[in-house]
């Protein structure tokens, strides 16, 4: 294997010892996931709502946001469940940044074992204000740490077709959702639910394991190279393969960001917002969306839109809320689409 030592890891007990969960966010965590698997499967009756930075940097700024958006999740909880996206791995088509949990400080040589510090104490700050947490499987290997935190996993657009995410899935404690891969299939992504709500033999900590299989494995539509996903027709396409496979507890999530709210093949960051309202109009008129969709996610950050880290200097990069990978929505806006979605979901 071609590689050079660049330094020693810590083991994740040592990283886990130096940032530990309390018992009581513990137990709120087997709540949230509870809670999120009886939305999937029609026992709850509200929305699942997942907002965050597109990747989740810097800590002082994710912070501040987790602050506002416990606020008004307490405030909107009658009607909505709300997830932070906390997105510690940055997926990418060719290269780049690949999110904090690499590289803390993207003007710094990577240093995975001073990110995985970073990652795992804000993640437990989030969690010990009371939120549930969001992060998408990137880099499996890794995840000792950090899955047993999250009341919600993505498995994104270019690792649904991936055995190895795959049985990931099947093991994971918490609801997982299977986006559709970028080209726009959704075929691939109900083949990756199916393959995740089922046992699986693999190996683990030198063991040869069986999955469980994760009943709560679910699609969540993005848009692929060819436009949207979220209309009724894609919906309706979607239904249809969960009942030719027996999909236990069938369930979308709209996410309105990514292709679903390009405009000319250019994301848009406020055209999440009308996204999720047409959705929302979808709902009220169409008896099987209403029944298949049950909640939505937005890239949402404080401050609108996005930055380019090769734009900037240390010196000059904005450390306040302001996304350096996708444009995200603001806060304000945030704050008024998730009060109209409860208000109109009442």
């Amino acid at each position: 294997m071609s590689h050079k030592i660049i330094q020693k890891m810590p083991t994740v007990d040592e990283i886990i010892a130096r940032h530990p969960l309390s018992v009581k966010a513990s137990a709120q965590i087997v709540q949230d996931r509870k809670e999120i698997g009886d939305i999937l499967s029609g026992r709850d009756s509200r929305l699942l709502f997942i907002a965050g930075p597109c990747s989740a940097w810097p800590a002082e700024s994710v912070l501040v946001f987790a602050e506002r958006l416990k606020k008004l999740s307490d405030e909107l909880k009658d009607s909505l469940k709300i997830v932070m996206r906390v997105y510690i791995q940055k997926p990418r088509t060719i290269r780049g940044w690949l999110g904090p949990v690499n590289q803390p400080d993207p003007y710094e040589p990577p240093d995975i074992a001073k990110g995985a510090a970073y990652c795992r104490d804000m993640m437990v700050q989030a969690i010990e204000m009371g939120l549930p947490i969001a992060d998408e499987a990137l880099f499996t290997h890794n995840a000792r740490g950090f899955a047993e935190l999250l009341s919600w996993m993505a498995i994104g657009a270019r690792s649904v077709e991936d055995q190895e995410h795959r049985i990931f899935a099947s093991a994971a404690d918490c609801p997982v959702g299977m986006k559709n891969a970028t080209s726009g299939s959704i075929e691939i992504a109900v083949n990756g639910i199916i393959a995740a709500q089922h046992p699986h033999h693999t190996t683990f900590e030198g063991h040869q394991i069986q999955t469980d299989g994760n009943p709560f494995a679910h699609l969540v539509l993005r848009g692929g190279f060819r436009g949207s996903n979220y209309d009724p027709t894609h919906v309706r396409k979607a239904g249809a393969l969960f009942e030719k496979h027996k999909v236990k507890n069938p369930a979308i999530i709209i996410d309105a960001s990514h292709d679903n709210c390009k405009v000319d093949g250019v994301k848009v960051s406020s055209r999440q917002a009308e996204v999720v309202k047409e959705s929302l109009a979808f709902m009220r008129s169409d008896p099987e969306y209403r029944r298949l969709v049950k909640g939505f996610m937005i890239e949402s950050f404080l401050k609108e839109g996005s930055q380019k880290l090769e734009s900037a200097t240390p010196e000059t990069i904005d450390r306040g809320g302001l996304s350096i990978t996708d444009p995200c929505l603001g806060w304000e806006a945030t704050e008024t689409l998730l009060r109209e979605v409860a208000n109109a979901h009442v």
